[in-house]
């Protein structure tokens, strides 16, 4: 009779060196292994963690200044953690407070507007927002896009951005935002890109997102590649969302011409 605190192997297990998916953990009688209980509790508790902790602004804003990016700090209408989780509507607007703050700044127009928001993982913000950023915006400047400080949005959603990009008459905006975390990647960040933006009337049909950027998932240079793309192909079209398609392969985002082309040739 086999011992029932002896573990099985899963004739799977070769495979766990292709996904960070929980596949072939094996079994102890008819549980999981001690080992695989715990991964996965800690798993959970870093989700949690990644949606509960609030994001260090003045910490981000340091950060970015440290690397000579100005930024200024807003907030959305959801004044805490609790209400933002339970009324997304309220993330979607800037405080009044905020609402004053930006028409302050935004006293000349702008080509693009970057906003960065928590959204559900400020831990995905924390680890990425500052190095993605370092990668993006020289490119943008580099192609004579007139960029205004980067917004940082507390308890924000996707949708604040369009309000900051009608305040500085932005064709383009750019949100960085935290993604909902999952078991295998607590730390997830999406990009969400729209051309002419209107605040009220920008829906999720007119975003193009790029998604599942951390250190396991899409890198900071494919994220960025992907990004421009979606720029030039837009400052061509004049739409994006459903009617712009990302057709990047890895080839082609091997490939890929430089942005300036595009740009010299839009303005």
């Amino acid at each position: 009779m086999s011992d029932p605190l002896q573990i099985t192997p899963d004739p799977w297990q070769s495979l766990n060196q292709f996904t960070a998916a929980r596949i072939a953990l094996g079994r102890a009688g008819m549980s999981l292994p001690t080992q695989a209980c715990l991964d996965f509790q800690l798993a959970h508790a870093l989700a949690r963690d990644a949606v509960n902790i609030p994001l260090d602004f003045t910490e981000l804003a340091g950060r970015l200044a440290a690397n000579g990016i100005d930024s200024l700090t807003l907030q959305s209408q959801a004044e805490n953690q609790r209400l933002y989780l339970q009324r997304p509507d309220l993330g979607r607007l800037l405080s009044p407070s905020s609402q004053k703050c930006l028409k302050n700044h935004a006293l000349s127009p702008a080509d693009a507007v970057v906003v960065v928001a928590d959204g559900l993982s400020s831990t995905a913000i924390a680890h990425h927002a500052g190095p993605f950023l370092n990668l993006l915006l020289p490119e943008l400047q580099n192609n004579n896009y007139q960029i205004p400080p980067v917004c940082l949005v507390k308890h924000g959603r996707v949708a604040v951005g369009d309000a900051i990009a009608e305040a500085f008459t932005a064709r383009l905006c750019i949100v960085l935002i935290g993604e909902r975390p999952g078991l295998s990647s607590p730390d997830s960040m999406g990009i969400y890109f729209t051309y002419q933006a209107k605040s009220g009337l920008s829906t999720d049909a007119d975003r193009n997102c790029i998604s599942n950027i951390h250190h396991n998932g899409l890198s900071y240079a494919q994220a960025l590649k992907k990004l421009l793309f979606l720029i030039a192909e837009a400052e061509k079209l004049e739409l994006s969302g459903v009617n712009l398609k990302d057709e990047t392969t890895e080839t082609e985002l091997e490939n890929l011409p430089p942005l300036r082309n595009f740009l010299l040739a839009h303005r």
